[in-house]
């Protein structure tokens, strides 16, 4: 009788795009079709035509963390025309990818940092942050936190972001786990807990990563289906992988609204704006969790709900589509009527 196998198995795996393996180490796909990267230019910068220019930075040398930085190249006739600036947190793409896949540079986010930069006006800071399962929560939230203080202590210092952006003129956003991010940024920080020059004034949350261990009704009814950007049984894999040992899916970190949470309502909390999609299995939860800040916490919110899109279409769906056009409007309209709100 040969004795068993010493190889290294797969012990979880999620549509092939991410492997926890029994010896611990983790495989995520190899193929570039996957995760291409939108690389910038030999010197730095990158400008595809837009009208808007970026370049890449190391954000946190101690964990290797980059961020892509965007400017519009021409930001009008005075000279002193300051925009505002949006402190950016990517999804995970097209398979949900809760906390254990994504980069500011795949060309989904890119695209859609591209258009915020040019459409808000805006510049964007497109931050990355650690991966589970080699990080797992609340690393990716940690994460977030260190990433504002890394934008306030560069604000003045560094003429690319100074020379055009309005540091009391924040907005923190972001998509599926980046959209849970920017919540943690704004219950931590609130308006002006960052200090000056920095004043947040408006959160845009997209389809923003949650789970419970109680099940939503759209979750209990969604039937399995191979083709949908996310499901409930994905949900609980990605869950296993970015969960602190022993935590259930009621864990503050994911959970933003359930019974472990953390009340807001001491916290001055900026505006907030969630968006919803129709298609996403986590829509009556965005739903649930939108009520809660405004009714039980008192927080001004702005709730919609995009027909025909799923989970994170903001980033995996070509940002140049009439889905896309009517976000970026709604966006916008969110950031103007904020910008200069006491």
């Amino acid at each position: 009788m040969s004795p068993p196998s010493s190889e290294p198995h797969v012990v979880e795996d999620i549509r092939g795009l991410v492997q926890l393996m029994s010896d611990g180490t983790v495989c995520r796909s190899a193929d570039p079709a996957s995760f291409p990267v939108v690389d910038a230019n030999g010197d730095g910068d990158g400008d595809d035509g837009s009208g808007v220019e970026w370049k890449d930075v190391t954000w946190s040398r101690e964990h290797d963390l980059n961020a892509r930085l965007y400017r519009p190249r021409h930001l009008g006739a005075a000279n002193d025309a300051r925009i505002p600036v949006v402190a950016y947190f990517h999804g995970g793409g097209a398979g949900g990818g809760f906390f254990c896949l994504g980069s500011g540079r795949w060309p989904g986010p890119h695209g859609w940092c591209l258009r915020l930069a040019a459409e808000l006006p805006a510049v964007v800071l497109s931050f990355d942050y650690r991966l589970a399962p080699e990080h797992r929560l609340p690393a990716a939230q940690e994460n977030g936190a260190e990433a504002m203080a890394w934008l306030r202590a560069h604000a003045t210092h560094d003429p690319w972001l100074a020379d055009a952006a309005d540091f009391a003129r924040v907005f923190v956003a972001g998509a599926s786990a980046g959209g849970n991010i920017a919540h943690h940024v704004v219950a931590r920080f609130g308006k002006a807990g960052l200090g000056p020059p920095v004043r947040i004034r408006g959160c845009v949350l997209l389809t923003p990563a949650m789970a419970g261990a109680a099940r939503t009704r759209a979750e209990a009814a969604a039937p399995p289906d191979p083709n949908a950007a996310l499901t409930t049984d994905m949900i609980d894999r990605y869950a296993r992988l970015f969960l602190p040992p022993g935590a259930t899916r009621d864990h503050p970190a994911i959970n933003l609204s359930g019974p472990e949470a953390p009340a807001l309502g001491a916290v001055a909390t900026p505006p907030l704006l969630v968006v919803a999609a129709g298609r996403d299995v986590l829509r009556d939860r965005h739903a649930q969790y939108a009520r809660r800040i405004k009714e039980e916490w008192g927080k001004e919110v702005e709730y919609a709900e995009l027909a025909g899109v799923g989970h994170g279409f903001s980033e995996a769906d070509d940002p140049w589509t009439p889905r896309a056009d009517e976000l970026v409007r709604l966006v916008r309209r969110f950031v103007v009527a904020h910008m200069d709100a006491e």
